[in-house]
């Protein structure tokens, strides 16, 4: 017999990375809303930070006024440094008296250069430890506690450029290829203990700042078959379906508007 079937993430905790804005900023309000305790990280913008977790309990309240809120902290934590890193995971579970049920790995980094004899080595190394290595060692840090429990949720988020595509360089390309070759192995080794391992790849979103703005979007837009870019809350619909579907892992779901990887 397998694990039993438990799909209600209602009470549990998530750990958001990159959670300021974008993506992981819509991701915190979907969950938010289905009752997950919110452990938001963030590098440099604090005010974003501050300005959501307000936004999300006055949007909790509207709808659910006889509810307390669920709890939200917020973490700041430079995912290139290997310590600030690990004690993200402890950080929360402290601040919380519980240990993070879901990891959404969403912080990346992104420096959009092509030619790769004008890639400098520092920026494929720092390329690779925030996108890469930071989502590892935020893995590592959480499993025990899932595989204790017999029930977790881990989330990387990836990109169309892991498939050899996009608009960036290998640097980047290569991040996010490891991350979803790593997303796949974790699947097959975790699976036992009822833990699910996915990703989502997506191209062409707005409102993240990855992409340009302007007029200069308008041939960008053109190319999508879709004809119009992605919005944040879309991403954040893949991420709950992760979070609710325990059938699901092992899997990478390209959101691009039609875009074609291949």
């Amino acid at each position: 017999m397998g694990s039993p079937i438990d799909n209600n993430i209602a009470g549990r905790l998530a750990l958001i990375t990159g959670a300021s804005g974008g993506i992981g900023g819509a991701c915190a309000q979907t969950l938010y809303m289905q009752h997950v305790h919110l452990a938001l990280s963030y590098n440099s913008n604090k005010d974003g930070i501050e300005r959501l977790v307000v936004k999300l309990v006055e949007e909790y309240k509207k709808a659910y006024p006889d509810r307390s809120p669920p709890r939200i902290t917020s973490h700041s934590a430079d995912l290139s440094n290997v310590d600030e890193t690990l004690k993200l995971s402890d950080d929360a579970s402290d601040q919380h008296s519980r240990r993070v049920d879901i990891l959404i790995a969403n912080a990346g980094f992104g420096k959009r250069i092509t030619d790769i004899e004008e890639i400098p080595l520092d920026i494929f190394e720092h390329t690779v430890n925030v996108n890469l290595r930071a989502p590892f060692l935020l893995t590592k840090s959480v499993v025990g506690h899932m595989k204790q429990q017999r029930w977790g949720r881990i989330i990387f988020i990836s990109s169309i450029a892991g498939y050899g595509v996009g608009l960036n360089g290998c640097h980047y390309a290569a991040s996010k290829g490891g991350l979803t070759s790593m997303m796949k192995n974790l699947s097959t080794r975790l699976a036992e203990f009822n833990i699910t391992v996915n990703d989502v790849s997506p191209a062409m979103i707005g409102e993240t700042g990855l992409i340009p703005s302007g007029d200069s979007i308008s041939g960008l837009v053109e190319s999508i078959p879709l004809g119009r870019l992605g919005v944040p809350e879309e991403v954040a619909n893949i991420i709950t379906m992760f979070c609710t579907t325990g059938y699901m892992t092992g899997q990478s779901i390209l959101l691009a508007g039609g875009l074609n990887h291949k």
